[in-house]
């Protein structure tokens, strides 16, 4: 009975989580706080899996889209440019017809893809580390490329939340960030354990050969 407790218990916790990332999200219009209220997510997330359960949710998500106004946005829409800086690309490609630029179909894939994957770092990243922008933006792209287990985890989960969300539409209200949230969350914090480990281990090593 505890058992299911708990897990009645998480699946408040999840829905709770997603139900603020909306409202935080409508309260600014979303222009002004999708990027912060996603931000808080992330923070959310990390706590949980970092194993601080036990966190006054609302408080933690209210102290972390207040914090991450300026910086998450900035990250956000850098996010949003790239996009769409490369959706013109593609329709450039597939309407203009030339033989020529049908050859750059393989690298706009290749950064395509690169931008994707790195973009799920973003927020894992800007929540686990103090750094600036470009900081998050690079470490982001570093991290992505040394664990693609990790990366490929991210992927797959993400696809089966929004494949769930597609099918059972009601389900958005209150598993659809939140979950994302938390299939982003936890392999990226493996990634950040791997770094971890394989710093020690230079360090060590380093510090033998002296």
């Amino acid at each position: 009975m505890s058992a299911l407790n708990k897990a009645l218990e998480w699946v408040t916790k999840v829905a709770y989580l997603n139900l603020l990332w909306i409202v935080f999200s409508v309260l600014g219009f979303i222009i002004f706080s999708l990027f912060p209220a996603t931000a808080a997510t992330f923070s959310v997330t990390r706590k949980w899996i970092t194993g601080s359960t036990d966190i006054s949710l609302f408080k933690t998500f209210w102290q972390a889209y207040r914090q991450s106004i300026l910086q998450a946005n900035i990250i956000g829409y850098i996010v949003l440019i790239l996009g769409y800086i490369l959706y013109l690309d593609f329709l450039f490609i597939t309407v203009v017809q030339n033989d020529y630029l049908l050859l750059l179909t393989i690298p706009f894939l290749f950064v395509t893809i690169l931008v994707t994957l790195t973009s799920l770092y973003l927020f894992p990243v800007y929540a686990h580390y103090d750094m600036k922008v470009l900081q998050v933006m690079k470490s982001a792209f570093f991290i992505m490329i040394i664990n693609p287990l990790q990366t490929i985890v991210m992927v797959l989960g993400v696809f089966a939340i929004l494949f769930g969300v597609w099918h059972f539409q009601w389900l958005g209200l209150f598993f659809s960030m939140s979950l994302v949230a938390l299939s982003i969350s936890m392999p990226a914090q493996k990634a950040f354990r791997n770094i971890e480990e394989k710093k020690n281990y230079i360090v060590k090593k380093t510090m033998l050969n002296d």
